[in-house]
Protein backbone atom coordinates (compact mmCIF):
# COMPACT_ATOMS: atom_id res chain seq x y z
CA UNK A 1 0.00 0.00 0.00
CA UNK A 2 1.10 3.60 -0.53
CA UNK A 3 2.08 5.95 2.26
CA UNK A 4 -0.13 8.77 0.95
CA UNK A 5 -2.38 10.48 3.45
CA UNK A 6 -6.09 10.57 2.61
CA UNK A 7 -7.04 13.50 4.82
CA UNK A 8 -8.61 16.32 2.82
CA UNK A 9 -6.71 19.56 3.44
CA UNK A 10 -7.43 23.15 2.51
CA UNK A 11 -4.82 24.52 0.10
CA UNK A 12 -4.30 28.27 0.45
CA UNK A 13 -2.72 31.14 -1.48
CA UNK A 14 0.52 32.80 -0.38
CA UNK A 15 0.04 36.56 -0.62
CA UNK A 16 2.38 39.24 0.70
CA UNK A 17 4.33 36.91 2.94
CA UNK A 18 1.59 34.75 4.43
CA UNK A 19 -0.73 31.85 3.64
CA UNK A 20 -4.30 33.03 3.22
CA UNK A 21 -7.67 31.71 2.08
CA UNK A 22 -8.32 34.97 0.26
CA UNK A 23 -11.71 36.46 -0.49
CA UNK A 24 -12.78 33.87 -3.05
CA UNK A 25 -15.35 31.26 -2.08
CA UNK A 26 -14.85 28.75 -4.91
CA UNK A 27 -12.71 25.64 -4.46
CA UNK A 28 -11.25 22.96 -6.73
CA UNK A 29 -10.65 19.31 -5.73
CA UNK A 30 -7.09 17.97 -5.77
CA UNK A 31 -6.73 14.22 -6.30
CA UNK A 32 -4.23 11.52 -5.50
CA UNK A 33 -3.95 9.96 -8.99
CA UNK A 34 -2.77 6.63 -7.57
CA UNK A 35 -5.92 6.10 -5.49
CA UNK A 36 -8.47 8.34 -7.17
CA UNK A 37 -9.25 9.97 -3.81
CA UNK A 38 -9.70 13.68 -3.16
CA UNK A 39 -6.88 14.81 -0.87
CA UNK A 40 -7.28 18.58 -0.98
CA UNK A 41 -9.61 21.46 -1.65
CA UNK A 42 -7.86 24.31 -3.42
CA UNK A 43 -9.00 27.86 -2.73
CA UNK A 44 -9.49 29.76 -6.00
CA UNK A 45 -8.73 33.46 -6.25
CA UNK A 46 -11.32 36.19 -6.63
CA UNK A 47 -10.65 39.38 -8.62
CA UNK A 48 -10.02 41.10 -5.28
CA UNK A 49 -7.36 38.53 -4.44
CA UNK A 50 -5.70 39.16 -7.78
CA UNK A 51 -5.66 42.92 -7.23
CA UNK A 52 -4.24 42.47 -3.74
CA UNK A 53 -1.50 40.18 -4.99
CA UNK A 54 -0.48 42.47 -7.84
CA UNK A 55 -0.50 45.53 -5.56
CA UNK A 56 1.79 43.74 -3.11
CA UNK A 57 4.09 42.77 -5.98
CA UNK A 58 4.23 46.36 -7.29
CA UNK A 59 5.20 47.66 -3.86
CA UNK A 60 7.77 44.90 -3.34
CA UNK A 61 9.32 45.36 -6.80
CA UNK A 62 10.02 49.03 -6.12
CA UNK A 63 12.32 48.24 -3.19
CA UNK A 64 13.59 44.84 -4.36
CA UNK A 65 14.86 46.28 -7.65
CA UNK A 66 17.02 48.67 -5.63
CA UNK A 67 18.42 45.89 -3.41
CA UNK A 68 22.08 45.21 -4.09
CA UNK A 69 23.11 42.20 -6.15
CA UNK A 70 25.10 40.91 -3.19
CA UNK A 71 22.03 40.89 -0.94
CA UNK A 72 19.89 39.27 -3.64
CA UNK A 73 22.36 36.49 -4.23
CA UNK A 74 22.86 35.84 -0.51
CA UNK A 75 19.14 35.14 -0.26
CA UNK A 76 19.28 32.88 -3.31
CA UNK A 77 22.21 30.94 -1.84
CA UNK A 78 20.18 30.36 1.33
CA UNK A 79 17.15 29.37 -0.77
CA UNK A 80 19.27 26.85 -2.69
CA UNK A 81 20.41 25.28 0.58
CA UNK A 82 16.85 25.09 1.89
CA UNK A 83 15.65 23.44 -1.32
CA UNK A 84 18.38 20.84 -0.96
CA UNK A 85 17.46 20.19 2.68
CA UNK A 86 13.75 19.88 1.85
CA UNK A 87 14.08 17.83 -1.34
CA UNK A 88 12.53 14.73 0.21
CA UNK A 89 9.57 16.70 1.60
CA UNK A 90 8.99 18.45 -1.71
CA UNK A 91 9.28 15.18 -3.63
CA UNK A 92 6.68 13.52 -1.43
CA UNK A 93 4.27 16.40 -2.04
CA UNK A 94 4.80 16.08 -5.80
CA UNK A 95 4.30 12.31 -5.77
CA UNK A 96 1.12 12.58 -3.69
CA UNK A 97 -0.54 15.03 -6.11
CA UNK A 98 1.08 14.28 -9.47
CA UNK A 99 1.65 10.52 -9.12
CA UNK A 100 5.19 10.34 -10.50
CA UNK A 101 7.56 8.02 -8.67
CA UNK A 102 9.47 9.49 -5.75
CA UNK A 103 12.89 9.29 -7.41
CA UNK A 104 11.57 11.10 -10.48
CA UNK A 105 10.06 13.82 -8.28
CA UNK A 106 13.43 14.27 -6.55
CA UNK A 107 15.07 14.43 -9.98
CA UNK A 108 12.90 17.33 -11.13
CA UNK A 109 13.74 19.22 -7.94
CA UNK A 110 17.45 18.68 -8.64
CA UNK A 111 17.10 20.15 -12.12
CA UNK A 112 15.24 23.13 -10.65
CA UNK A 113 18.03 23.68 -8.13
CA UNK A 114 20.46 23.96 -11.06
CA UNK A 115 18.60 27.10 -12.17
CA UNK A 116 18.75 28.53 -8.65
CA UNK A 117 22.52 27.97 -8.74
CA UNK A 118 22.69 29.81 -12.07
CA UNK A 119 20.71 32.67 -10.54
CA UNK A 120 23.17 32.83 -7.64
CA UNK A 121 25.73 34.01 -10.21
CA UNK A 122 23.48 36.74 -11.57
CA UNK A 123 26.11 39.44 -10.94
CA UNK A 124 28.12 37.99 -13.80
CA UNK A 125 25.10 37.70 -16.11
CA UNK A 126 24.05 41.31 -15.44
CA UNK A 127 27.38 42.91 -16.31
CA UNK A 128 26.88 45.88 -18.60
CA UNK A 129 29.07 47.42 -21.30
CA UNK A 130 31.13 50.61 -21.36
CA UNK A 131 32.65 52.58 -24.23
CA UNK A 132 35.14 55.26 -23.28
CA UNK A 133 35.58 58.53 -25.18
CA UNK A 134 33.18 57.82 -28.04
CA UNK A 135 33.37 61.55 -28.73
CA UNK A 136 35.18 64.40 -27.05
CA UNK A 137 34.57 63.97 -23.32
CA UNK A 138 31.62 61.64 -23.92
CA UNK A 139 31.25 58.04 -22.71
CA UNK A 140 28.47 55.53 -23.39
CA UNK A 141 27.46 52.66 -21.14
CA UNK A 142 24.59 50.21 -21.12
CA UNK A 143 23.02 48.01 -18.47
CA UNK A 144 19.87 45.99 -17.85
CA UNK A 145 17.05 46.73 -15.43
CA UNK A 146 14.13 44.55 -14.23
CA UNK A 147 10.71 44.65 -15.88
CA UNK A 148 8.87 45.08 -12.56
CA UNK A 149 6.09 42.55 -11.85
CA UNK A 150 6.14 39.26 -13.73
CA UNK A 151 3.90 36.21 -13.50
CA UNK A 152 4.52 32.53 -14.14
CA UNK A 153 1.70 30.21 -15.23
CA UNK A 154 2.95 26.66 -14.87
CA UNK A 155 1.75 23.13 -15.81
CA UNK A 156 0.96 20.08 -13.70
CA UNK A 157 3.72 17.85 -15.04
CA UNK A 158 6.62 19.61 -13.26
CA UNK A 159 5.15 21.43 -10.25
CA UNK A 160 8.59 22.26 -8.82
CA UNK A 161 11.02 22.33 -11.74
CA UNK A 162 9.10 24.67 -14.07
CA UNK A 163 8.43 27.33 -11.38
CA UNK A 164 12.15 27.12 -10.57
CA UNK A 165 12.95 27.67 -14.25
CA UNK A 166 11.25 31.05 -13.91
CA UNK A 167 11.17 32.53 -10.42
CA UNK A 168 14.87 32.44 -9.41
CA UNK A 169 15.99 34.23 -12.57
CA UNK A 170 13.16 36.76 -12.36
CA UNK A 171 13.88 37.46 -8.70
CA UNK A 172 17.66 37.55 -9.11
CA UNK A 173 17.29 40.21 -11.80
CA UNK A 174 15.19 42.40 -9.47
CA UNK A 175 11.57 41.58 -10.30
CA UNK A 176 8.63 40.58 -8.12
CA UNK A 177 7.18 37.22 -9.20
CA UNK A 178 3.60 35.87 -9.00
CA UNK A 179 3.21 32.10 -9.48
CA UNK A 180 -0.09 30.67 -10.74
CA UNK A 181 0.49 26.90 -10.48
CA UNK A 182 -1.66 24.14 -11.93
CA UNK A 183 -4.83 23.41 -9.98
CA UNK A 184 -4.03 19.69 -10.23
CA UNK A 185 -0.92 19.66 -8.02
CA UNK A 186 -0.61 23.06 -6.32
CA UNK A 187 0.82 22.25 -2.88
CA UNK A 188 4.53 22.20 -3.81
CA UNK A 189 4.28 25.89 -4.75
CA UNK A 190 3.36 26.77 -1.18
CA UNK A 191 6.40 25.04 0.27
CA UNK A 192 8.57 26.89 -2.27
CA UNK A 193 7.03 30.14 -1.02
CA UNK A 194 7.74 29.22 2.60
CA UNK A 195 11.36 28.37 1.75
CA UNK A 196 11.82 31.71 -0.02
CA UNK A 197 10.50 33.45 3.10
CA UNK A 198 12.82 31.43 5.35
CA UNK A 199 15.72 32.42 3.08
CA UNK A 200 14.98 36.09 3.81
CA UNK A 201 13.12 37.14 0.65
CA UNK A 202 11.03 40.24 1.41
CA UNK A 203 7.25 39.86 1.48
CA UNK A 204 5.58 40.35 -1.89
CA UNK A 205 8.60 39.42 -4.01
CA UNK A 206 7.37 35.82 -4.46
CA UNK A 207 3.65 35.06 -4.19
CA UNK A 208 1.38 32.13 -5.07
CA UNK A 209 -2.11 32.73 -6.42
CA UNK A 210 -4.36 29.79 -7.30
CA UNK A 211 -7.13 29.90 -9.85
CA UNK A 212 -8.49 28.90 -13.23
CA UNK A 213 -9.11 30.79 -16.44
CA UNK A 214 -10.45 33.88 -14.69
CA UNK A 215 -7.23 34.25 -12.72
CA UNK A 216 -5.08 33.60 -15.78
CA UNK A 217 -6.98 36.20 -17.79
CA UNK A 218 -6.61 38.63 -14.90
CA UNK A 219 -2.83 38.24 -14.96
CA UNK A 220 -2.70 38.52 -18.77
CA UNK A 221 -4.63 41.78 -18.79
CA UNK A 222 -3.74 43.50 -15.51
CA UNK A 223 -2.09 46.86 -16.25
CA UNK A 224 0.50 46.42 -13.46
CA UNK A 225 1.81 43.04 -14.66
CA UNK A 226 4.75 43.59 -17.00
CA UNK A 227 5.67 40.09 -18.19
CA UNK A 228 4.22 36.60 -18.49
CA UNK A 229 6.04 33.26 -18.53
CA UNK A 230 3.95 30.25 -19.51
CA UNK A 231 4.46 26.53 -20.05
CA UNK A 232 1.57 24.36 -21.24
CA UNK A 233 -0.28 23.16 -24.31
CA UNK A 234 0.05 24.86 -27.69
CA UNK A 235 -3.55 26.17 -27.92
CA UNK A 236 -3.26 27.81 -24.49
CA UNK A 237 0.26 29.07 -25.25
CA UNK A 238 -1.10 30.80 -28.36
CA UNK A 239 -3.92 32.33 -26.34
CA UNK A 240 -1.58 33.51 -23.58
CA UNK A 241 0.83 35.05 -26.09
CA UNK A 242 -1.85 36.81 -28.11
CA UNK A 243 -3.81 38.09 -25.12
CA UNK A 244 -0.88 39.31 -23.06
CA UNK A 245 0.88 40.85 -26.04
CA UNK A 246 -2.26 42.80 -26.93
CA UNK A 247 -2.13 44.21 -23.42
CA UNK A 248 1.45 45.41 -23.82
CA UNK A 249 3.25 42.67 -21.92
CA UNK A 250 6.44 40.83 -22.68
CA UNK A 251 5.60 37.11 -23.13
CA UNK A 252 7.43 33.82 -23.33
CA UNK A 253 4.94 30.98 -23.89
CA UNK A 254 6.20 27.43 -24.29
CA UNK A 255 3.70 25.13 -25.97
CA UNK A 256 3.27 21.46 -26.72
CA UNK A 257 5.51 18.88 -28.30
CA UNK A 258 5.66 15.78 -30.44
CA UNK A 259 9.24 14.68 -29.90
CA UNK A 260 10.75 12.28 -32.44
CA UNK A 261 13.71 9.97 -31.96
CA UNK A 262 15.32 8.87 -35.22
CA UNK A 263 17.00 5.48 -35.02
CA UNK A 264 19.51 4.72 -37.75
CA UNK A 265 20.44 1.13 -38.75
CA UNK A 266 23.99 1.77 -37.48
CA UNK A 267 22.78 2.72 -33.98
CA UNK A 268 23.59 0.70 -30.89
CA UNK A 269 20.14 -0.93 -30.68
CA UNK A 270 20.48 -1.95 -27.05
CA UNK A 271 21.34 1.60 -26.02
CA UNK A 272 18.61 3.09 -28.24
CA UNK A 273 15.93 0.74 -26.90
CA UNK A 274 16.93 1.33 -23.27
CA UNK A 275 16.85 5.11 -23.59
CA UNK A 276 13.73 5.37 -25.74
CA UNK A 277 11.88 3.08 -23.32
CA UNK A 278 12.78 5.34 -20.39
CA UNK A 279 12.11 8.53 -22.34
CA UNK A 280 8.70 7.35 -23.57
CA UNK A 281 7.37 5.88 -20.32
CA UNK A 282 9.16 7.78 -17.55
CA UNK A 283 6.72 9.97 -15.60
CA UNK A 284 3.97 8.07 -17.48
CA UNK A 285 4.96 10.00 -20.61
CA UNK A 286 3.78 13.27 -19.06
CA UNK A 287 6.84 15.30 -19.99
CA UNK A 288 7.08 17.98 -22.65
CA UNK A 289 10.40 16.36 -23.62
CA UNK A 290 9.11 12.76 -23.64
CA UNK A 291 9.86 10.73 -26.76
CA UNK A 292 6.46 9.91 -28.23
CA UNK A 293 7.55 8.97 -31.77
CA UNK A 294 10.28 6.53 -32.76
CA UNK A 295 11.24 7.01 -36.42
CA UNK A 296 12.88 3.74 -37.44
CA UNK A 297 15.07 4.03 -40.54
CA UNK A 298 15.33 1.08 -42.89
CA UNK A 299 16.55 -2.15 -41.32
CA UNK A 300 16.44 -0.65 -37.82
CA UNK A 301 12.66 -1.11 -37.53
CA UNK A 302 12.11 -4.80 -36.75
CA UNK A 303 15.00 -5.13 -34.31
CA UNK A 304 14.05 -1.89 -32.58
CA UNK A 305 10.38 -2.79 -32.15
CA UNK A 306 11.26 -6.20 -30.68
CA UNK A 307 13.63 -4.66 -28.15
CA UNK A 308 11.19 -1.87 -27.24
CA UNK A 309 8.42 -4.40 -26.64
CA UNK A 310 10.70 -6.48 -24.42
CA UNK A 311 11.66 -3.48 -22.34
CA UNK A 312 8.14 -2.09 -22.22
CA UNK A 313 6.83 -5.34 -20.76
CA UNK A 314 9.42 -5.02 -18.00
CA UNK A 315 8.31 -1.57 -16.81
CA UNK A 316 6.98 -1.73 -13.25
CA UNK A 317 3.84 0.39 -12.97
CA UNK A 318 2.74 1.20 -9.43
CA UNK A 319 2.01 4.04 -7.03
CA UNK A 320 4.78 6.60 -6.72
CA UNK A 321 5.84 5.61 -3.21
CA UNK A 322 6.62 2.04 -4.31
CA UNK A 323 10.42 1.95 -4.38
CA UNK A 324 10.33 -0.65 -7.16
CA UNK A 325 8.07 1.45 -9.42
CA UNK A 326 9.35 2.79 -12.74
CA UNK A 327 6.26 4.88 -13.49
CA UNK A 328 3.03 5.88 -11.82
CA UNK A 329 -0.46 6.89 -12.97
CA UNK A 330 -1.56 9.60 -15.36
CA UNK A 331 -2.92 12.78 -13.84
CA UNK A 332 -6.73 12.46 -14.28
CA UNK A 333 -9.43 9.97 -15.34
CA UNK A 334 -10.01 12.18 -18.39
CA UNK A 335 -6.38 11.74 -19.40
CA UNK A 336 -6.71 7.97 -19.09
CA UNK A 337 -9.92 7.91 -21.17
CA UNK A 338 -8.35 10.07 -23.87
CA UNK A 339 -5.32 7.77 -24.13
CA UNK A 340 -7.56 4.72 -24.43
CA UNK A 341 -9.58 6.41 -27.18
CA UNK A 342 -6.54 7.45 -29.23
CA UNK A 343 -4.95 4.00 -29.04
CA UNK A 344 -8.23 2.36 -30.07
CA UNK A 345 -8.58 4.68 -33.06
CA UNK A 346 -5.05 3.89 -34.21
CA UNK A 347 -5.63 0.15 -33.98
CA UNK A 348 -8.86 0.46 -35.96
CA UNK A 349 -7.01 2.51 -38.60
CA UNK A 350 -4.46 -0.26 -39.15
CA UNK A 351 -1.67 0.35 -36.63
CA UNK A 352 -0.11 -2.76 -35.06
CA UNK A 353 -0.69 -2.80 -31.29
CA UNK A 354 2.58 -4.26 -30.00
CA UNK A 355 2.02 -3.54 -26.32
CA UNK A 356 -1.35 -2.59 -24.80
CA UNK A 357 -1.47 -0.91 -21.39
CA UNK A 358 -4.98 0.51 -21.56
CA UNK A 359 -6.57 -1.83 -19.04
CA UNK A 360 -3.74 -2.09 -16.54
CA UNK A 361 -4.85 -2.39 -12.90
CA UNK A 362 -2.50 -1.91 -9.94
CA UNK A 363 -3.22 -4.14 -6.95
CA UNK A 364 -4.70 -2.26 -3.98
CA UNK A 365 -4.98 0.83 -6.19
CA UNK A 366 -7.83 -0.26 -8.44
CA UNK A 367 -9.33 3.24 -8.56
CA UNK A 368 -6.06 4.88 -9.61
CA UNK A 369 -5.62 6.50 -13.01
CA UNK A 370 -3.16 3.95 -14.39
CA UNK A 371 -2.24 3.26 -18.01
CA UNK A 372 0.59 0.88 -18.79
CA UNK A 373 3.29 1.25 -21.45
CA UNK A 374 1.72 1.07 -24.91
CA UNK A 375 3.51 0.68 -28.25
CA UNK A 376 1.91 1.21 -31.66
CA UNK A 377 3.89 0.11 -34.74
CA UNK A 378 3.30 0.96 -38.42
CA UNK A 379 1.56 4.21 -37.54
CA UNK A 380 0.75 6.59 -40.38
CA UNK A 381 1.13 10.36 -40.17
CA UNK A 382 -2.65 10.83 -40.58
CA UNK A 383 -3.58 8.94 -37.41
CA UNK A 384 -4.52 10.92 -34.28
CA UNK A 385 -1.92 8.87 -32.38
CA UNK A 386 0.65 10.74 -34.45
CA UNK A 387 -0.96 14.14 -34.97
CA UNK A 388 -2.01 14.76 -31.34
CA UNK A 389 0.18 15.43 -28.35
CA UNK A 390 -0.83 12.32 -26.40
CA UNK A 391 0.94 13.19 -23.14
CA UNK A 392 0.87 9.68 -21.78
CA UNK A 393 2.79 6.37 -21.89
CA UNK A 394 2.13 5.74 -25.58
CA UNK A 395 4.99 5.33 -28.07
CA UNK A 396 4.25 5.28 -31.81
CA UNK A 397 6.67 3.86 -34.37
CA UNK A 398 6.94 5.28 -37.88
CA UNK A 399 8.96 3.40 -40.47
CA UNK A 400 10.92 5.35 -43.11
CA UNK A 401 13.44 4.36 -45.75
CA UNK A 402 16.24 6.90 -45.22
CA UNK A 403 17.67 9.67 -43.06
CA UNK A 404 16.44 12.14 -45.67
CA UNK A 405 12.87 10.89 -45.23
CA UNK A 406 13.23 10.98 -41.45
CA UNK A 407 14.30 14.64 -41.58
CA UNK A 408 11.35 15.43 -43.82
CA UNK A 409 8.95 13.76 -41.37
CA UNK A 410 10.26 15.66 -38.35
CA UNK A 411 10.43 19.01 -40.14
CA UNK A 412 6.87 18.62 -41.43
CA UNK A 413 5.52 18.23 -37.91
CA UNK A 414 4.10 21.48 -36.50
CA UNK A 415 5.93 21.03 -33.19
CA UNK A 416 9.63 21.75 -32.77
CA UNK A 417 10.43 21.20 -29.12
CA UNK A 418 12.94 18.35 -28.83
CA UNK A 419 14.31 15.53 -30.94
CA UNK A 420 17.07 12.93 -30.90
CA UNK A 421 19.05 10.77 -33.27
CA UNK A 422 20.62 7.44 -32.37
CA UNK A 423 23.55 6.60 -34.62
CA UNK A 424 27.21 5.62 -34.60
CA UNK A 425 27.92 7.94 -37.55
CA UNK A 426 29.24 11.43 -36.92
CA UNK A 427 28.21 12.38 -40.45
CA UNK A 428 24.60 11.34 -39.82
CA UNK A 429 24.56 13.17 -36.51
CA UNK A 430 25.96 16.36 -37.98
CA UNK A 431 23.55 16.31 -40.91
CA UNK A 432 20.61 15.78 -38.58
CA UNK A 433 21.53 18.43 -36.01
CA UNK A 434 22.11 21.06 -38.67
CA UNK A 435 19.06 20.41 -40.86
CA UNK A 436 16.39 19.67 -38.29
CA UNK A 437 13.88 22.44 -37.46
CA UNK A 438 13.75 21.76 -33.74
CA UNK A 439 14.99 23.84 -30.83
CA UNK A 440 16.70 21.12 -28.76
CA UNK A 441 18.52 18.15 -30.28
CA UNK A 442 20.10 15.10 -28.67
CA UNK A 443 22.71 12.81 -30.21
CA UNK A 444 22.33 9.40 -28.56
CA UNK A 445 20.54 11.32 -25.77
CA UNK A 446 16.73 11.09 -25.81
CA UNK A 447 15.87 14.01 -23.47
CA UNK A 448 18.17 16.88 -24.53
CA UNK A 449 17.18 19.29 -21.75
CA UNK A 450 19.94 21.92 -21.60
CA UNK A 451 21.81 22.61 -18.38
CA UNK A 452 20.86 25.79 -16.51
CA UNK A 453 23.54 28.03 -18.02
CA UNK A 454 22.11 27.42 -21.49
CA UNK A 455 18.42 28.04 -22.27
CA UNK A 456 15.42 25.76 -22.85
CA UNK A 457 13.00 26.27 -25.72
CA UNK A 458 11.60 24.91 -28.94
CA UNK A 459 10.69 26.16 -32.39
CA UNK A 460 7.48 26.40 -34.41
CA UNK A 461 4.31 25.64 -32.41
CA UNK A 462 6.36 24.79 -29.33
CA UNK A 463 7.30 28.41 -28.55
CA UNK A 464 5.51 31.73 -28.83
CA UNK A 465 7.60 34.78 -28.15
CA UNK A 466 11.21 35.64 -28.76
CA UNK A 467 12.87 34.23 -25.65
CA UNK A 468 13.62 30.73 -24.42
CA UNK A 469 13.42 30.03 -20.69
CA UNK A 470 16.10 30.23 -17.95
CA UNK A 471 19.82 30.70 -18.62
CA UNK A 472 20.98 33.68 -20.72
CA UNK A 473 17.62 34.02 -22.48
CA UNK A 474 15.87 34.10 -19.11
CA UNK A 475 18.05 37.01 -18.01
CA UNK A 476 17.25 38.89 -21.23
CA UNK A 477 13.53 38.17 -20.87
CA UNK A 478 13.22 39.48 -17.32
CA UNK A 479 15.27 42.64 -17.96
CA UNK A 480 15.29 45.62 -20.33
CA UNK A 481 18.36 47.27 -21.78
CA UNK A 482 19.18 50.90 -21.12
CA UNK A 483 21.93 52.93 -22.80
CA UNK A 484 23.34 56.09 -21.20
CA UNK A 485 25.42 58.71 -23.05
CA UNK A 486 27.13 61.08 -20.65
CA UNK A 487 29.42 64.11 -20.53
CA UNK A 488 31.00 65.74 -17.46
CA UNK A 489 32.34 69.06 -18.76
CA UNK A 490 34.89 71.10 -16.88
CA UNK A 491 33.30 74.24 -15.32
CA UNK A 492 35.15 76.61 -17.64
CA UNK A 493 34.73 74.48 -20.76
CA UNK A 494 33.04 76.24 -23.68
CA UNK A 495 29.64 74.94 -24.73
CA UNK A 496 29.58 72.90 -27.94
CA UNK A 497 25.79 72.82 -28.32
CA UNK A 498 24.59 72.72 -31.90
CA UNK A 499 21.30 72.87 -33.75
CA UNK A 500 22.62 70.19 -36.11
CA UNK A 501 22.21 66.51 -35.31
CA UNK A 502 25.23 65.68 -33.13
CA UNK A 503 28.09 63.74 -34.65
CA UNK A 504 31.41 62.49 -33.44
Amino acid sequence: MSAIATEVTEILHFINGKATAGAGTETHPVYNPATGEVTGQLRLASPADLDETVAAAVAAAASWSETSLVKRTKILFRFQQLLTEHTDELARIVTSEHGKVLSDAAGEIGRGIEVVEFACGISQALKGEFSDQVSGGIDVFSFRQPLGVVAGITPFNFPVMVPLWMAPVAIATGNAFILKPSERDPSAALLIAELFKQAGLPDGVFQVLHGGKETVDGLLTHPDVDGISFVGSTPIAKYVHETATKHGKRVQALGGAKNHAVIMPDADMELAADHINAAAFGSAGQRCMAISVAVAVGDAADALVDKLAERGRGVNVSHGFDEKADMGPVITPASKSRLQKIVGEAEEAGAALILDGRDLVVKDHENGFFVGPTILDKVSREMSAYTEEIFGPVLVVLRVASLEEAIEVVNANPYGNGTAIFTSSGAHARTYTRRIHVGMVGVNIPLPVPVAWHSFGGWKDSLFGEHHIYGPDGVRFYTRGKAVTQRWPEPAQASTASFNFPSN
